[in-house]
């Protein structure tokens, strides 16, 4: 089937101005002509999209999710949802959320941590079109030392959890847990460099893994063609992982002008995940709970984030979007918040547009993101102005998805 959508306005990925005029041709699955109305020739059969009032952006991408966890902001859901769901409940219900996510505009998203090997199976099975939804490209199991970040204490010492965490000590180990995620079918691998620490106000943050496991671990994922995002708080354990060739800071709290100059010449990009952030702050402290310490580190961190995003971009640092739905964000209504919040932090709507889709797309190496000739149809047609508002795109009502040149139902059984 050939589509000719004529928008009013055409953004397409790359993080160049908006551009009005233009016919945008798609075959089957791929896009095969952009530039100027009198310059492309539509064949007589095709399907003509006439949106004069609309924007024409790639499909966007968020490099942060987690499909396997529900978004509750209940601190007990993540142990409840880990016990009481059996792995195929789990996948299952992932597949919505997937879906929903989809449905809201996201046609890629990168997990970043699930147990069991779930969203490996949704990624294969949609990709096998056994379900519909979005691209996913998943870490599999998040590595983390023996009782770290994503090894956490607290489980009665009679439990067992068979593949909840994978937990590493020494080098050694963490090319073992590299090869281990590689073999269960992960695209990327996921490390816990550095995070959170309540006891010093003045340093709220400290390295989890040595420099040794950091050097290992990336060793071992670029050996087998994985890049490797890491979860990073700030201090010297940031920069070791940034050193080490980590490829994506996730997070990012606390970064110094020194770290964010290593980032941008070693081509590592940061996924600020500010509206992660921003959720502690909708919700009362009765609601969330939570230590004097630990309120007193969300504060601090809040105020972080904005100063060490302002830093990276002075800095010349790629940003990516990622929202870390599936942790206090349900999945799909609000992704699109953290583009928002993007410009918010300074970027331009157009800049924060790019970051959403060419940026995350150069990343996970796919042919989607941008809209350019022989790449992937994956589109979102918004009724409306992203660059006088952005915040337009949290309006699912106003758009159209297109996924491989395939427009994504909205609901079950009706088209956008």
């Amino acid at each position: 089937m050939t589509i000719a959508f004529r928008p009013g306005t055409v953004i397409d990925g790359t993080g160049a101005p908006p551009r009005e005029g233009c016919t945008v041709l798609v075959d089957g699955s791929r896009i095969t002509a952009c530039g100027a109305r009198e310059d492309v020739e539509v064949p007589n059969a095709a399907e003509i999209v006439d949106a004069p009032d609309a924007t024409l952006i790639p499909g966007l991408i968020d490099l942060h999710v987690h499909l396997a966890f529900s978004g509750d902001l209940e601190r007990d859901t993540f142990r409840t949802e880990v016990a009481g769901l059996n792995y195929a409940q789990m996948a299952l219900r992932a597949a919505g959320y997937a879906l929903r996510t989809l449905r809201a505009g996201f046609t890629t998203l990168r997990d970043v941590h699930a147990p069991g090997g779930v969203i490996i199976d949704l990624a294969r099975a949609i990709r096998a079109r056994h379900v519909p939804g979005p691209t996913i490209h998943a870490c599999g199991t998040g590595l983390s030392v023996t009782g770290g970040h994503m090894d956490q204490p607290g489980w009665a010492d009679h439990v067992r959890l068979e593949g909840v965490t994978s937990p590493c000590d020494g080098p050694l180990e963490f090319r073992r847990g590299v090869r281990r995620q590689v073999k269960r079918g992960a695209d990327l691998i996921k490390i816990n460099a550095c995070v959170s620490s309540l006891l010093h106000p003045e340093v709220p943050y400290r390295q989890e893994m040595t420099d040794d496991e950091l050097e290992a671990a990336c060793d071992e994922a670029h050996l087998l063609e994985r890049h490797v995002a890491a979860h990073t708080s700030g201090g010297p354990g940031l920069t070791a992982a940034v050193r080490a060739g980590v490829d994506t800071v996730e997070h990012g709290h606390w970064i110094d002008r020194e770290t964010a100059d290593l980032m941008a010449e070693s081509g590592t990009i940061l996924v600020p995940t500010l509206l992660v952030n921003e959720r502690n702050f909708e919700f009362s402290r009765e609601e969330l709970g939570g230590s004097d310490a630990s309120w007193r580190w969300r504060e601090q961190s809040r105020d972080a984030k904005w100063e060490s995003l302002e830093i990276a971009r002075r800095a010349g640092v790629r940003i990516g979007c990622g929202t870390d739905a599936g942790y206090m964000i349900p999945h799909g209504e609000m992704n699109a918040r953290e583009v928002e919040l993007l410009v918010q932090g300074g970027l331009s709507p157009v800049e924060a547009i790019h970051s959403a889709t060419g940026i995350g797309a150069e990343r996970l190496g796919i042919e989607a993101g941008v809209i350019a000739p022989g790449r992937l149809a994956d589109l979102v047609l918004v009724a409306g102005d992203p660059v006088a508002d952005i915040r337009v795109l949290q309006e699912l009502h106003r758009l159209r998805v297109f996924k491989e040149g395939v427009e994504v139902a909205q609901r079950d059984g009706e088209a956008a």
